[in-house]
């Protein structure tokens, strides 16, 4: 009886598994190709586009910016966000001056719960890139974007 007109479930006679494996009429089995595929890298949790739309990332303009006293780290924000002005407090100090930041755009999470910063309730929060150990870089756009506008 031919190998292929065996039944699923039935043994075929002639050479051991590992020798059926290695040949060339054997068909692949499944462990090497599970084997192949890279497992999935540690890092954070993966969230669902649902979860990211939760996210409510806006562009806002730098209005007025002063450090925080008593810290190295933070510099008070008030920024326009198109339909209000808000009050951000950002750990961007060591990487940029005040007087630096005004007139400029920047991308906040508009959305996130107020916290209260050396006494200073934060309205959003600033996105900026930061390399383990270095200073941060501010999200920031290539051409104008108006206050308000989404980030998507």
């Amino acid at each position: 009886m031919d190998e292929t007109n065996q039944p699923s479930g039935a043994a075929a006679p002639g050479p051991s598994a590992s020798a059926a494996a290695t040949s060339p009429a054997a068909p692949a089995a499944a462990a090497p190709i599970a084997a192949t595929v890279p497992a999935t890298p540690a890092g954070p949790e993966r969230i669902s586009i649902d979860d990211f739309m939760k996210v409510d990332l806006r562009v806002a303009k730098v209005l007025v910016a002063e450090k925080v006293p008593n810290s190295r780290k933070l510099v008070k924000l008030s920024v326009d966000v198109g339909t209000e002005q808000r009050t951000l407090v950002a750990g961007i100090a060591e990487a940029y001056e005040p007087d630096a930041l005004v007139g400029r755009t920047i991308v906040i999470v508009f959305n996130l719960k107020p916290a209260k910063l050396m006494g200073i309730e934060s309205n959003g929060m600033v996105l900026a890139g930061s390399p383990e150990g270095g200073k941060p870089t501010l999200v920031g756009f290539d051409q104008d974007v108006p206050p308000g506008s989404r980030v998507r």
